[in-house]
């Protein structure tokens, strides 16, 4: 089965306030969010996303991300790469300014000139890869580029969303007698079939490992729910004709 085309992109911005350049670039995503591409892109809370937000995660997991980091810390981009996965692209303010012979980036509450420019300057950037990003197809399986998609292709839409509006397919599923919705269940059953797993006790541990990244599940659910999902398993694998 084919990967599904990617809907949008994720920002993710660095936090850090200690320096004018995390000022910049805060205000350059909210540009890319709000006026440039707001149709095109997500944004991604880095702090709720290093605490374990699990949609975040989750997109950043299955969907390409820029990264836009104030200095050579790259705290954006490490903690992504960290947690879900590479990020497609990335930006350091400090190195974008040094190559543009921007003048040095003043105030944090309030930037100097300087500082706008370097705002403009990092949105277009961004916007230019969000661009690029969209123009090509993405694994979610090997987090890379396959192939440049074809233009004029229509792309599936995905109906049921995580309620973060990311575009990241969810499942319902009923667990001890009561529906529950789980994040990127349709994704994580997709990867495995592309492996080659069919359902048996073992694949279906590597599936709730999958799983538990996502979504909270409590110690005494695990049981129930590991059987729900086995459940669940074997039908999407029959769906596609796969014998269990």
């Amino acid at each position: 089965m084919p990967d599904l085309p990617q809907k949008k992109v994720g920002i993710v911005a660095c936090s850090g306030e200690e320096l004018p350049e995390g000022t910049i670039t805060r205000l350059a995503a909210l540009k890319v969010l709000e006026q440039l591409r707001p149709g095109e892109t997500v944004t991604i809370c880095l702090p709720l996303f290093l605490a374990g937000g699990e949609g975040d995660r989750a997109f950043a997991k299955f969907y390409p991300t820029i990264t836009i980091d104030g200095c050579e810390k790259r705290c954006a981009y490490r903690g992504t790469e960290m947690y879900s996965n590479r990020p497609a692209k990335s930006i350091v303010v400090n190195d974008l300014i040094t190559q543009k012979g921007l003048g040095k980036p003043e105030g944090r509450r309030r930037l100097n000139k300087a500082g706008f420019q370097a705002v403009e300057l990092v949105a277009g950037q961004v916007a230019g890869q969000v661009d690029e990003l969209l123009g090509k197809a993405w694994s979610r399986r090997e987090g890379k580029f396959t192939e440049t998609a074809r233009k004029g292709e229509p792309k599936e839409e995905v109906v049921t969303t995580c309620a973060c509006g990311s575009g990241i397919p969810i499942q319902k599923i009923h667990v001890n007698g009561k529906e529950k919705t789980f994040i990127a269940l349709p994704l994580i059953f997709q990867t495995f079939l592309e492996s080659k797993k069919t359902p048996s006790e073992s694949v279906i541990g590597e599936i709730m490992d999958m799983v538990k990244i996502y979504n909270g599940i409590e110690p005494a659910e695990e049981a129930v729910v590991f059987q729900a999902v086995y459940r669940e398993y074997v039908a999407y694998c029959q769906k596609h004709k796969v014998k269990p």
